[in-house]
Parts: structure tokens; C-alpha cells; sequence
């Protein structure tokens, strides 16, 4: 046996150089999965494949731009802004359906108590009208009797 040196094998590196990325190698395969279920779920017809997957980027767009923070809160406060305007929109219709009703009775009231004193005028006149009659055929009647 020997006695003291030891030797090691000398084995050289793998790798030299920085260590490769390997991130667009899985994008790729990760997009070629993709593709190849689309084709898959379509029948091999990459038309249809085409729509659908269009449909589904869509569809899943919408769920994600629905679900970002601020967004519920967004449509909450535009829901009471249009609340706060149809509000205030029936409030100032009623006031102005209530102001025309005002005038409307006003002018009822005018009216019907020009028309009032109109009739009132008229029987009065009627009445004087009778009176001074009923009088002339006292004065006549009298006459056949004698009377004054």
C-alpha cells in the first residue's frame, strides 16, 4: 500500500458558464400544451380551436377585470351616483307636480268664484227683473179693482 498520497480523480465541469435560463423553454411547452388541447377539444379542426380558445381568453379577461381590487367598489359608488340623480330628479319632479297642482287649484279658485258672482249677479238680476214685473201686474190688477 502506499503511504501517503491519495489521488482523486480529476472529473471535469459540466457547465462553464453562467447557468441558462430555462424559463422560455417552458413558455413554450406550457403554449404548445395549450395549442395541443384546443386541437384536441375542436376535433383537429384549428378553426374552431382558434374560437374557442378567443372565447375563453375573453371570458377569463372579464372574470379577472371583475375581480381586481377597487372595482366592486368603483360600481358600488357609480350605483349610488345614479341613485343620487334619479333621486333628486323625482324629488324635483314632484315639486314642480306639486307647484302645478297649486297653481291649477289657484285658478280653480278664481274661476269659480268669477263664475260665482256671475250667477250671483244674474238671479239677482232675474229677481229684480220679477220684482219690478210682479209689481207692474199689482199696479194693473189693481186697476180693474179700483186700487191704486
Amino acid at each position: 500500500m502506499s503511504t501517503g498520497s491519495s489521488s482523486t480523480p480529476n472529473i471535469p465541469r459540466a457547465s462553464t458558464g453562467p447557468p441558462k435560463n430555462r424559463i422560455p423553454a417552458y413558455l413554450g411547452l406550457g403554449a404548445a400544451a395549450i395549442v395541443g388541447y384546443y386541437l384536441y377539444t375542436a376535433g383537429g379542426d384549428p378553426n374552431v380551436a382558434k374560437k374557442e380558445m378567443k372565447h375563453d381568453a375573453a371570458s377569463a379577461s372579464t372574470t379577472v377585470r371583475d375581480q381586481l381590487p377597487g372595482r366592486g367598489k368603483e360600481a358600488k359608488a357609480s350605483v349610488e351616483e345614479a341613485f343620487a340623480r334619479v333621486g333628486s330628479e323625482v324629488d324635483s319632479t314632484v315639486r314642480e307636480g306639486k307647484n302645478r297642482i297649486a297653481q291649477g287649484q289657484k285658478v280653480l279658485e278664481e274661476t269659480k268664484d268669477r263664475a260665482g258672482s256671475k250667477i250671483m249677479n244674474a238671479v239677482d238680476q232675474a229677481d229684480l227683473k220679477l220684482e219690478e214685473e210682479a209689481a207692474k201686474a199689482k199696479k194693473s190688477v189693481g186697476g180693474w179693482f179700483g186700487g191704486k
